[in-house]
Parts: structure tokens; C-alpha cells; sequence
């Protein structure tokens, strides 16, 4: 059941109203990690803001990409290890596990993988960018630098 709250601000495109919705069926996006958006255009009819969950499979990765026009952040929930790997040539690795927060920048070349060949590795994920499937670009040339 979808709640409907009354703000008294009636102003913009929802006028004036919060709301409660249940997260979207989930979709693979094309750089492979599968995406469950909870809050978005096409959810909400959100302007500026895409929140949802999102899943990196057991041992798989995310191929080469940059979000050209908007920075990203995630809390990892569950998995082991996720190795984020970042920069122009993939050159800079950090490691996350539960609890740790990750932040990409705009423009910034990355690779997710998930290192365990068990568990799925859950993050939340929030950005700039409110349509489902955002304004990114594979990097194609720069898959083969992350095993």
C-alpha cells in the first residue's frame, strides 16, 4: 500500500506530496550489474535523484564504464570483498566490504568486482542522475585491465 503525505509544499513536479513506493522490478543495466531502483524518474518522477539497490553477481564484474555527467555513491549491505578499481587506465584499486561507503566521481573510469564465488555483493546506490538506466558510457578498450 502506497502512502501519500501531504507536505503543504505545493511547488515542482510533485505537488507537494511525499511518497512511499515499493522498490521496481530489478534489470541488468548494460555495464552487468543488476539494478534495483527504489527511487527515480520513473518511479517517483524523480528530477535529480536515483536511489535503489544494487547487485554485483558472485564472481562476476561490471565491464569498463564512466558516468560522463554524474558522481555516484554506495553503502555495501552484504557480500565479502568488492575491489573498485579507478582512473584512466584502471590503475588505482581500493577494496570494500560491509559497512564501507564508495564514491565515483563524474567522469571517472571504473570496474566493480565482486571477489566472492558465493555471495551476490549489495550495495545501496544513490546519484545524481535520476533515470533508471544513466547517462553512461562503456569503456571498452579498458576491460582486459581488470581480471
Amino acid at each position: 500500500m502506497n502512502t501519500i503525505i501531504d507536505t503543504g509544499n505545493h511547488a515542482g513536479t510533485h505537488a507537494g506530496t511525499g511518497r512511499v513506493v515499493p522498490g521496481s522490478a530489478p534489470y541488468t543495466s548494460a555495464q552487468g550489474s543488476v539494478y534495483t531502483p527504489g527511487i527515480s524518474a520513473e518511479t517517483v518522477g524523480a528530477a535529480a535523484l536515483f536511489l535503489g539497490v544494487v547487485t554485483i553477481p558472485p564472481g562476476q564484474r561490471t565491464k569498463a564504464h564512466v558516468h560522463a555527467l554524474h558522481e555516484s555513491a554506495f553503502y555495501m549491505l552484504s557480500g565479502e570483498e568488492v575491489e573498485l578499481w579507478t582512473g584512466p587506465r584502471l590503475q588505482h584499486r581500493a577494496v570494500a566490504h560491509p559497512g564501507d561507503y564508495l564514491f565515483i566521481p563524474a567522469g571517472t573510469a571504473h570496474v566493480a568486482v565482486n571477489c566472492s564465488a558465493v555471495q551476490p555483493a549489495v550495495f545501496v546506490g544513490a546519484r545524481n542522475e535520476a533515470t533508471a538506466q544513466e547517462s553512461m558510457v562503456l569503456r571498452p578498450e579498458l576491460d582486459s585491465l581488470v581480471q
